[in-house]
């Protein structure tokens, strides 16, 4: 998920910081890319290989200027995402979840935000998107322990979103035809500010 531009810096931090001299910057897949377009593996393994991939994740995704990454988003067919991302009381929210599931909200709880949307898998491309204002996803951190992390406003709308790259879906699968369309025609005419993978 990407973010043009925050009015201010915010006040408050919940998480830790990545350390980000231990990753790699890697190139970002874009729509039409196989890996973006089926559901992720589940993470059984929390070894070394996850730790590399969850480090390179949090570089490619502040390389790229976004404020979430899956990891299909860099090629990696497995259920992980990071997040750097501000709510709307300008808290920044800073972690990883693997194996996330979001939790079907109380229709009392789900109050719809219409705001504007982008992906760093869709370069330069924004439409509005309705979604629930409010969001609670359960996993595990980078060691397998239990978390759950809840959103509001901005920063529930990014957790929606990576949880959708997981299961196979881009922000522009839930858009009419109409505004897909648009989206599409917005990426072609812009070029990314950030590598990535040419779809053959």
């Amino acid at each position: 998920m990407s973010e043009e531009q925050l009015e201010e810096a915010p006040q408050q931090v919940i998480g830790e910081e990545p350390d980000t001299s231990r990753g790699t910057a890697r190139p970002i897949t874009v729509v039409g890319n196989p890996v973006l377009h089926h559901p992720c593996a589940t993470v059984t393994d929390f070894g070394p290989e996850l730790q590399a991939l969850i480090d390179d994740m949090f570089v490619s995704m502040y390389a790229a200027e976004g404020v979430g990454l899956a990891a299909n988003q860099i090629g990696v067919g497995q259920r992980v995402f990071v997040y750097d991302c501000p709510d709307d009381d300008n808290v920044r929210h800073i972690g990883v979840v693997v194996n996330p599931v979001l939790d079907d909200l109380d229709p009392a709880k789900r109050q719809l935000d219409d705001g504007n949307e982008g992906c760093l898998s869709v370069p330069g491309a924004y439409a509005e998107l309705a979604r629930p204002d409010f969001a609670v996803v359960r996993g595990q951190d980078r060691d397998g322990k239990d978390v759950v992390v809840e959103g509001t406003g901005f920063f529930a709308r990014c957790l929606q979103h990576e949880t959708d790259h997981l299961n196979g879906y881009l922000y522009i699968d839930r858009l009419s035809k109409r505004d897909r369309k648009d989206a599409l025609r917005q990426m072609a005419e812009l070029t990314p500010r950030y590598e990535t993978v040419p779809n053959d």
